[in-house]
């Protein structure tokens, strides 16, 4: 009868041990419910597996389908960092063996059970949180392995089935909540990437609006720029075939270096593929702009870490924009420079009425200024150099193109040599300066004086330099059909000239006694009855005047002439 009542009573205890373990697996069921959070998840589980198994620690991997092996993602009572960032291969360890097997196992004497394929970097771990007795048991959901349930201890202890068994319950609770958890995760990311995609797609309708816009109202490269600026809240610049930046827009940092460098096949932009696909370079985003498989520029974005799909397909499409813009520029530049060098060829030849010449210039641009006297500038080398003028001489440009083999450029009168010595230094080109003339014979014949004197320039080595007829001497004389002596003696001897008119001076007449006397000072000075040290003064006055070397060969004869001019001139 007493031994009947005692197992009447263990058999109560177990049935109220175990309606309190359904209890509890009931408010963990509700507790997982209520979490949408995959961590918190997690970390409610491993708690709850530590309180109701009754160990010191508990731990929970997951399963890695890339690497094929589980690794730590929450635990409870845990204090090794090595521990807590462990990972087990399939097959290695108690863990492992878990995971390969999809069943349970446990030991009270983990380091010391030979059952389990040992590790060091187990070992390690294990032996750093002082774990001993180790009870692991599988998550699967619809035969899925999610990952690895443990509760674990730091002293022996052996795990009754009955406490693998509610684990083995916790388990299933969490592998089945993970699994819920993770495909409405899924399905959230999947309902904002739908959203973005449709908020991506009005955007990119937008842009191609706004870009389309631009093209049929005639914008140019300028509003692509700004517009791409605006809609992307980016800095952009527009680079050209040759380096040039051809427009921007945005807040761009300065003095910055764009991703461009140069070679022997001309510029290119980082290594943006000639296929018009953004890429990144540096910090900047880079993409060609291309026409008929020619590289016509490309745009550089900057400003921004990363791209969404929707923004980079805006700048790809911006580029094909841009690439079309530029074409057209392009075929437009050359039905004007062929229009211009059909008006040049007549204005050249003398064979078109002047009015209809100017009337066909305004009708090319209205802008031009068509009347008035012209300068005219022949430039002889590379044409293709000419890229382009600087401002000031933009603006005063009336025509210009190719003819007998030079290149012409007709200027708004006054334009000095001076103005062009910049262009002819950077270019390479010899410009021979003539003029002012007006339309008709009086500009065929300034440019055939500029044809000579280009000539004259090459043949005394003074290529890659600008120059007017009065600035070659007696040499810039030669062949001229008009010669104003006034003008040309008033060229290289003005300055001095000047001079002894505010001064009172004489420095002419130290001129003309210096050469008379062999270039002598001492014998100059005998001849002006003066001390040698005062021709020197007034020798070194001179040079102050009209500029180094005039006392060299080179110059010596031209100013000698000047003086001979000038002396018939007074008489």
């Amino acid at each position: 009868m007493i031994a009947q009542m005692e197992d009447l009573r263990q058999l109560l205890e177990a049935s109220k041990k175990r309606e309190a373990e359904l209890s509890a697996l009931v408010d963990v069921a509700r507790e997982l419910a209520s979490t949408r959070d995959p961590g918190r998840v997690l970390d409610t589980i491993v708690h709850r597996a530590r309180t109701l198994i009754g160990t010191d620690v508990a731990y929970l991997t997951l399963y890695d389908a890339t690497q094929g092996d589980t690794y730590m993602r929450a635990t409870d009572g845990s204090v090794s960092a090595a521990f807590q960032q462990l990972r087990l291969s399939l097959g290695a360890g108690l863990g492992g063996l878990v995971a390969e097997t999809h069943k349970p196992y446990w030991t009270e004497d983990y380091p010391g059970d030979r059952r389990f394929r040992h590790t060091s970097p187990i070992d390690n771990a294990v032996g750093e949180e002082g774990l001993v007795a180790i009870c692991g048991t599988p998550l699967i959901v619809d035969g899925a392995f999610v990952g690895v349930l443990f509760a674990s201890n730091r002293t022996r202890r052996p795990f009754s089935r009955e406490e693998v068994s509610l684990l083995g319950s916790l388990a299933a609770l969490a592998a089945v909540t993970i699994v819920q958890v993770r495909a409405a995760a899924e399905t959230a990311a999947a309902l904002e990437q739908l959203s973005a995609a449709h908020a991506g797609t009005e955007h990119a309708a937008a842009a191609h609006d706004r870009f389309a816009e631009i093209v049929l109202s005639g914008g140019d490269v300028d509003a692509i720029a700004a517009a791409l600026a605006d809609l992307l809240g980016v800095w952009v610049v527009l680079v050209g075939a040759a380096g040039n930046e051809l427009a921007g827009a945005g807040e761009r940092p300065g003095a910055r270096n764009l991703p461009i460098r140069y070679g022997a096949g001309g510029v290119r932009w980082g290594d943006s593929p000639a296929s018009g696909r953004l890429t990144p370079v540096g910090d900047c985003w880079v993409v060609a702009a291309t026409a008929k498989g020619e590289r016509l520029g490309a745009l550089v974005i900057g400003g921004v870490n990363d791209l969404s799909g929707a923004d980079r397909r805006i700048v790809e499409r911006a580029a094909v924009v841009t690439a079309l813009v530029l074409l057209f520029r392009r075929q437009a530049a050359e039905q004007s420079r062929r229009a211009q060098a059909d008006i040049l060829a007549d204005a050249l030849s003398g064979t078109a009425d002047p009015r209809a010449l100017a009337d066909r210039l305004r009708l090319l641009d209205p802008d031009r200024r068509a009347a008035g006297p012209l300068t005219v500038a022949v430039c002889r080398g590379d044409h293709n150099a000419v890229l382009r003028l600087s401002a000031p001489l933009e603006d005063k440009l009336v025509l210009g193109g190719p003819y007998g083999g030079d290149l012409v450029l007709l200027f708004a009168s006054p334009t000095t040599a001076k103005e062009l010595s910049d262009l002819a230094r950077r270019t390479n080109l010899t410009i021979a300066v003539t003029g002012p003339a007006t339309w008709g014979p009086a500009l065929v014949e300034a440019h055939q004086q500029g044809t000579r004197l280009v000539t004259t320039m090459l043949r005394l080595g003074r290529s890659g330099e600008s120059a007017a007829p009065d600035d070659l001497g007696v040499a810039g004389l030669v062949g001229a059909a008009q010669v104003d002596i006034e003008a040309h003696v008033h060229h290289l001897l003005g300055a001095v000239l000047a001079y002894d008119e505010q001064r009172g001076t004489d420095l002419i007449g130290t001129m003309q006694a210096y050469f008379a006397a062999g270039q002598s000072p001492t014998r100059a000075a005998v001849e002006l009855h003066i001390h040698p040290n005062t021709v020197q003064q007034r020798l070194d006055r001179i040079t102050a005047l009209v500029g180094d070397g005039w006392q060299q060969p080179a110059r010596a004869l031209d100013v000698q002439v000047a003086l001979r001019l000038l002396q018939a001139i007074r008489g």
